[in-house]
């Protein structure tokens, strides 16, 4: 009856503290997936902003303003 309650414990311990790794792996995953947007959005921001100027300057010269 004791040794049952002993592994059962060992049992819980071992298991709560995988759930815990796995939700840091998780959230590794996460801020890896993070990083990854804002270092493509920074590259791609600077053409992005260039199009959305030129897009403007076209709009601006046919209104006439």
């Amino acid at each position: 009856m004791i040794v049952k309650k002993l592994i059962e414990k060992i049992t819980y311990f071992l298991i709560s503290k995988e759930k815990g790794a796995t939700a840091v792996e998780y959230a590794l995953i996460v801020a890896l997936i993070a990083m990854v947007i804002i270092v493509g959005l920074t590259a791609v921001g600077g053409g992005i902003n260039t199009a959305f100027s030129n897009i403007a300057d076209k709009i601006s010269g046919a209104v006439g303003s």
